[in-house]
């Protein structure tokens, strides 16, 4: 016997057939909205993206892209549901080890090759291989496939990963142990298909815009590095006919204000709100400022390597530094958008996930406070002998503005001078990986909705784990959790050894704090995960 977990297309069918004559009168198929006869939505991003590959890419802006470019097996909705992709169904073997993907008929490459169960498997195997070295080759494992691990560490040729084209349409997955949430995996970009004869004839230069070809709602149609990228409808994918939006684009804005000034001049459908600035907007502007749970986190990470300062290596250090932290002050006074304070590593809005209540948690900032001062004597630090260390953080003023109050909090509370750092984005995220830095800003947006997208980044052989904390026992815990069948008391224990052993100061976990122009339709407010799709999208006429 077999499991058949059918994802019904009847809604979609349904959706086609109102969508053609609903069009034809500029209106939107389901509301019944008036359509606006210019389809562009315009964006601010505050940072180059790192790559369109979908193998490659590493970041939140990035893949937002790459979600528009390129179509997974599976997609998700306005609320973070699993839909089709490329994929209509998948089948699960009793023991739940092998997933059988069925791949729709009519998907195509912008350049008319059908997208065939083949195109994944290369994808699949060019993420796991050595040869690439993705920065996300770590996900191949997380994803538990079958010799993912002798693949990425070279001890197995990439043909050996478990994943088979069984003819054009079917695509068999192996997992080398059952992974529950293993589906919702493949919204990933790392999982989406790759064109072969075009990576193959252009090498690094194949996400060229005169070169690329993808298989999502969109095809990359321009790209001028650190000003804008824009994408354009494929006129060969699948569900063109019921895509509302004709053009996206992003632009470069490093400063959030000039961005806010260029949203109130109607240059942009959507900004970033200032740090400190929502509860103004809100009231002056209440249709246009939005405040949602969003599945981020914002840390610092401590670099516990061989190259990191000695004091790190002390965990008293580590402890004081994020007691003295008053996280209060930060998300009221800085942020002020609904951004919840951090005290475990994994934000509370992630699907099943129950933080517990941290010893740090229930004490006031005054007990914190006189705690830190404490642990920082015993660990030897004070006005004969004060600790000293440099923090970096991207570029950006809302990050400068954190920076600074974490320096002057430690400075007046402890005794201790931090010596800042700001870095543009891809220097800073090669800064971070190679270890070269103290203390380091990090934040994670979750790659799926489960505790572990957030946990695995600070085991011993995580990819991202750039302060390369390492701990035994949370390893082996996050083995135990991918089978458990309940493993929500596994995080619980994760998390109470991270509020122990501190290898990163959690800060806060994120809202997303947007003005959005009212002119937006179905922006995914109820999707923690914030995957959008601009073919889901839609601009009203005013």
């Amino acid at each position: 016997m077999r499991h058949h977990a059918k994802l019904t297309l009847s809604t979609f069918l349904c959706s086609a057939l109102l969508s053609g004559a609903a069009l034809a009168q500029a209106t939107h198929p389901e509301t019944g909205e008036p359509l606006a006869e210019d389809q562009t939505f315009t964006y601010r991003v505050l940072d180059e993206h790192s790559s369109v590959d979908p193998q490659v890419v590493e970041d939140t802006i990035g893949a937002e892209i790459v979600r528009d470019l390129f179509e997974g097996l599976m997609n998700q909705d306005a609320k973070g549901n699993l839909i089709p992709g490329v994929a209509t169904s998948y089948d699960v073997s009793d023991d739940k080890m092998t997933y059988t993907f069925h791949l729709r008929d009519n998907a195509k490459w912008s350049n008319g090759d059908p997208v065939t169960a083949g195109d994944f498997v290369f994808a699949w195997r060019r993420a796991a291989s050595p040869e690439l070295a993705s920065p996300y080759q770590w996900y191949v494992k997380l994803m538990s496939l079958e010799n993912a691990s002798e693949v990425v560490a070279g001890d197995m040729p990439p043909e050996e990963l478990g994943v088979t084209a069984i003819d054009d349409h079917t695509l068999e997955v192996r997992l080398s142990a059952p992974l529950s949430y293993f589906p919702q995996m493949t919204t990933h970009a790392t999982t989406f298909p790759a064109p072969q004869k075009v990576v193959e004839e252009f090498g690094e230069d194949w996400t060229k815009p005169e070169n690329i070809v993808s298989n999502g709602a969109y095809v990359l149609t321009e790209h001028l590095p650190n000003e804008r990228s824009v994408r354009e409808r494929n006129e060969m994918y699948w569900d063109n006919e019921n895509t509302i939006i004709d053009k996206t684009v992003a632009l470069v804005i490093n400063d959030e204000n000039v961005a806010l000034t260029r949203f109130m001049a109607g240059e942009l459908d959507r900004t970033e709100v200032p740090a400190g600035q929502f509860p103004r907007l809100k009231k002056e502007h209440p249709e246009k400022a939005v405040s949602f749970p969003q599945l981020c986190n914002y840390y610092y990470t401590f670099n516990q390597s061989d190259s990191g300062p000695e004091a790190f290596k002390d965990v008293r250090v580590r402890q004081a530094l994020s007691l003295a932290v008053d996280r209060k002050i930060i998300t009221e006074n800085i942020k002020a958008g609904g951004e919840p304070e951090a005290y475990t590593f994994t934000p509370e809005a992630v699907a099943g996930f129950t933080p517990p209540e941290t010893e740090m948690a229930k004490m006031t900032q005054a007990e914190r406070d006189a705690k830190a001062k404490e642990l920082l004597a015993e660990a030897g630090y004070g006005p004969d002998n004060p600790l000293t260390f440099d923090m970096i953080y991207n570029t950006s003023e809302s990050h400068e503005k954190i920076a600074v109050v974490l320096t002057q909090m430690w400075k007046q509370k402890l005794g201790v001078q931090a010596n800042l750092a700001n870095m543009e984005w891809k220097v800073f995220l090669e800064t971070r990986g190679n270890q070269d830095f103290d203390l380091a800003r990090g934040a994670w947006c979750g790659d799926y909705n489960e505790a572990s997208t957030f946990l695995d980044l600070l085991d011993s052989e995580s990819g991202y784990n750039d302060g390369k904390y390492s701990n035994p026992r949370v390893d082996e815990l996050l083995v135990q959790a991918k089978s458990a069948d309940d493993s929500a008391p596994i995080y619980t224990e994760i998390e109470q050894i991270l509020a122990e052993e501190m290898p990163v100061i959690p800060i806060y976990h994120y809202a997303g704090v947007y003005m959005m122009d009212s002119d937006v339709g179905n922006w995914p407010v109820e999707n923690v995960e914030q995957n959008w799709y601009s073919k889901d999208l839609y601009k009203i006429a005013e």
